[in-house]
């Protein structure tokens, strides 16, 4: 009698089957969830268990989705002793089992999503959160396509002698710059090896990676995606690619940084978020007939978004360090605002052809949850769209003195507090995902609120 379920993800055991037959170098597979925070759990299995992973999934503790930071237990989660940490079952997802670049001995890779025992999703896994509001979406009619921007720090694994971060010096032949060296194709020249190596990993793992910049602080770049016509595939993109670029870095004897602030004097690293809506025939529905005729659609996207911001803040920006990331002047929004071709609002209307009409979502950090990110957004959006939102005035010029806007959270705390008590991110995130995504920051902030710092010291030690 067969042992082989039915995948509730869709997967297919002839996916493993055709992996190995084209891969018998293989030796191993990282099998991979995405936590709240983002990060990376799972185990790294031996060649032999893949199939069985693919007949009837791989049991994996309900507990690896209510972890906080530093992989501890967060027990308001209710993921923990509450369901006396029970197993539920992890399942493969189709069409992203691939190898990965330069491995020795050869590895591969596949994304894994959590369900029940009885085969329905485990809701408090971020993927399946944006799952969710894909799948309203769809029932409307719409879908969503979009693509992320990375942007990071390439830093040298030790500090200098005053604890600080740097810059990491180039691989290509070791020479150093302190300068922010903003768009300088020579600069990226000395980092050139790790960038092929780079785009040697995304290509395995079927990630368009484009262009990469020398960003606006020493040491910052930033590479773009393809722009997917599957928003959670866009999602996808973004988690690997952190995963490769942390790799890639770290065989150069260099140190890939996805914090949002690292350096206090220069700006901090965005995960801009371009997005648009398409119907069943790929038409674009934010796409405008003619010149200065707005499209109704997109701007009641824009104001869904606006008039949500406010409670959304912390699955933009969800650690301490996030918040060091929003100062005028910086290219990270203060405010709600809204303008086309403009980097000082937070909604960006890019300039371009009528027919490509998008939205770039400008407040996440690189240290986001492209998975919440997306989710969040796309119910703004459905916000906007039941309501009929106007997004008031456009912004034009400087948006850090546009008076007019509307705010966000000036901090943490007030951020995780909105997030909280909001109904509407309850409603975007699904009950579970916003119980368990509010309650590890809120103990995150308990960590951070009682640790005594290197600035404490330096202002109380000895002058009070």
């Amino acid at each position: 009698m067969s042992t082989e379920m039915k995948s509730p993800s869709g997967s297919r055991l002839s996916e493993a089957e055709a992996f190995l037959a084209d891969h018998p170098e293989i030796e191993a597979i990282d099998i991979v969830l995405t936590d709240a925070n983002g990060i990376g759990r799972g185990k790294i299995i031996r060649r032999h268990e893949l199939l069985s992973i693919y007949k009837g999934g791989r049991h994996m503790p309900i507990s690896i989705l209510g972890l906080d930071i530093c992989g501890e237990d967060v027990h308001e989660t209710g993921l923990i002793w509450d369901q006396g940490d029970g197993d539920l079952r992890a399942w493969p997802i189709p069409g992203t089992l691939v190898p990965l670049h330069g491995t020795k001995p050869a590895r591969g890779e596949v994304l894994m999503s959590l369900y029940g025992l009885d085969g329905a999703p485990m809701t408090s896994d971020p993927r399946h959160a944006l799952q969710r509001q894909v799948d309203l979406m769809a029932d409307e009619g719409m879908y969503p396509a979009g693509a992320f921007e990375l942007e990071f720090f390439l830093l040298a694994n030790e500090r200098d002698a005053d604890g600080y971060v740097r810059p990491a010096a180039a691989v290509l032949d070791g020479r150093r710059s302190d300068k922010t060296e903003v768009y300088s194709v020579d600069h990226l020249h000395g980092m050139e090896p790790l960038f092929s190596e780079i785009y040697a990993g995304a290509e395995r793992a079927g990630i368009r990676a484009e262009t990469v910049i020398s960003e606006y602080a020493p040491g910052q770049y930033e590479l773009t995606l393809d722009y997917r016509r599957d928003v959670m595939q866009a999602a996808d993109d973004l988690v690997r690619l952190k995963r490769i670029v942390r790799l890639a870095a770290r065989r150069f004897g260099v140190t890939a940084c996805f914090m949002a602030k690292p350096v206090e004097k220069y700006a901090g690293s965005g995960m801009h978020f371009h997005v648009s809506l398409q119907d069943a025939k790929g038409v674009n529905l934010f796409a405008e007939a003619k010149e200065g005729e707005w499209n109704q659609r997109l701007l009641h996207a824009l104001g869904g978004m606006r008039a949500t911001m406010g409670e959304t803040m912390l699955v933009f920006a969800p650690h301490a360090n996030s918040w060091r990331r929003f100062a005028n002047q910086s290219y990270a929004p203060v405010s709600t605002n809204w303008g086309v071709n403009n980097r000082s609002v937070a909604l960006r209307v890019p300039a371009g052809p009528l027919s490509a009409r998008r939205i770039e979502h400008r407040p996440s950090g690189v240290d986001a949850n492209p998975y919440l990110v997306a989710a969040t957004v796309l119910a703004a959006i459905r916000h906007g769209f039941q309501h009929k939102i106007d997004p008031g005035p456009e912004t034009v010029g400087n948006g850090y003195e546009d008076e007019a806007a509307g705010s966000i959270p000036r901090d943490w705390r007030s951020a995780i507090e909105a997030a909280t008590g909001s109904s509407f991110l309850k409603e975007a995130l699904g009950e579970d995902m916003h119980r368990t995504f509010t309650a590890v920051k809120a103990a995150e902030y308990a960590r951070v609120a009682r640790t005594i710092s290197d600035v404490d010291y330096d202002l109380y030690l000895h002058t009070v």
